[in-house]
């Protein structure tokens, strides 16, 4: 029997499929353009940079710690080896000993198999048998014992020297970490501050430049202030001294009492020498790992500058944060000279000139310079 189905018109399913595959392109056009990355404008490419410099200037801290870690660590191996050279030229010593325990022998019959086996070739082995020495006459035994005691310090200098030589391998191998995670930082924000165009970059440096200016005329003010405080109470502890009568006997010293407050004459003084010391760097470029005298990381700078006042200052941001008496994060607090730590993992340190302004170096591209203490989050203020 003949189907009495009708077939369905081609047009139709055509057009089905042409209106299917248009809407789909529609669509993935539309989702492609909702994924397109916006170009970030000039203040997303700053705040973009900065991310990067505070990567870097981290990675660059742990760089210090490395290095000095390190340091250290190559001055105790080196110490240790000397020291196993020392001890393996006692242990020779004490084996001569033997060799003339042994000579004695010889002349006088023979020689005893205690004595033999202690001038082997393997006389650790021998030393390991608890009998040996109590198989020794008198002398052999205090030949023994001085050997076996010369072979104990050998064999433990030798273990200390190479724990040493493990751990300066991996100081190293953490070292060239560091110093490669802080070149790709760099690397990366100095392809971001190409992305600007000119006009941009200048607008960048201009505005640093303006902030920096602004900061060193406050710091200046401050010090000026500080300064005809200083001749103002001067003059007015002289006036005070000359109306005051001359003593009728020396048996009271009141004076001796008013001149005991001398320690922090002191430290205002070093203070004030590691200020001289930071700001006669103005304008040395920065660069990670320096620590002057041409150029500076932050804490190369900090730790320079103190240097000039026969103060001596740990070499990292972090380490430099105990390195005093801690007086807080309230900026008021500060005084001339103390170091502020910034952010949560301390890696970043500038040193307070006053008038709430510090003197650092800020950041790879950019010069030691004056800036604003409320710049960062502070973490810490340090009284050296």
């Amino acid at each position: 029997m003949a189907s009495h189905r009708r077939p369905k018109p081609a047009g139709r399913a055509r057009v089905s499929i042409l209106t299917g595959v248009a809407a789909a392109a529609v669509a993935l056009s539309a989702q492609s353009g909702a994924h397109a990355d916006p170009t970030p404008t000039k203040d997303q490419v700053k705040e973009q940079i900065d991310q990067l410099n505070e990567q870097a200037e981290q990675a660059t801290e742990k760089l210090n710690g490395a290095q000095a870690k390190q340091q250290e660590l190559q001055k105790q191996v080196g110490e240790l080896q000397d020291k196993v050279a020392r001890q393996q030229a006692a242990v020779t010593e004490a084996q001569g000993g033997l060799a003339e325990i042994a000579g004695e022998q010889y002349r006088n019959g023979g020689i005893s198999p205690t004595v033999q086996l202690m001038l082997s070739s393997s006389p650790d082995s021998f030393l390991s048998q608890a009998g040996a020495i109590n198989q020794a006459g008198s002398t052999q035994s205090g030949a023994l014992k001085d050997l076996q005691e010369q072979q104990r310090r050998l064999d433990q200098d030798r273990n200390e020297a190479q724990g040493k030589l493990g751990e300066l391998e991996a100081t190293t191998q953490q070292l060239k970490a560091s110093k490669e995670e802080v070149q790709g930082k760099l690397a990366k924000a100095q392809d971001l501050y190409n992305s600007l165009s000119e006009q941009e970059r200048q607008a960048m440096r201009a505005a640093e430049e303006k902030a920096a200016a602004e900061a060193k005329a406050k710091a200046d003010a401050a010090k000026a202030e500080a300064k005809a405080k200083a001749d103002a109470d001067r003059a007015s502890r002289d006036n005070t001294r000359d109306q005051l009568p001359a003593p009728s006997s020396p048996a009271a010293k009141p004076a001796a009492a008013a001149a005991a407050p001398s320690a922090p004459a002191a430290n205002g003084s070093r203070a004030a020498a590691a200020i001289a010391a930071a700001e006669s760097k103005l304008g040395a470029p920065y660069v990670y790992g320096a620590a002057g005298p041409s150029s500076f990381d932050c804490s190369g700078l900090t730790s320079w500058a103190y240097a000039q006042a026969d103060v001596s200052l740990p070499r990292t941001s972090q380490s430099q944060a105990t390195a005093g008496t801690n007086v807080g994060t309230n900026i008021a607090n500060a005084q001339p000279g103390d170091l502020i730590i910034y952010r949560a993992d301390r890696s970043h340190v500038a040193l307070y000139v006053g008038g709430g302004q510090v003197i650092h170096a800020p950041k790879p591209g950019a010069n030691v310079r004056y800036e604003t203490a409320s710049m960062l989050p502070i973490s810490a203020i340090v009284r050296v």
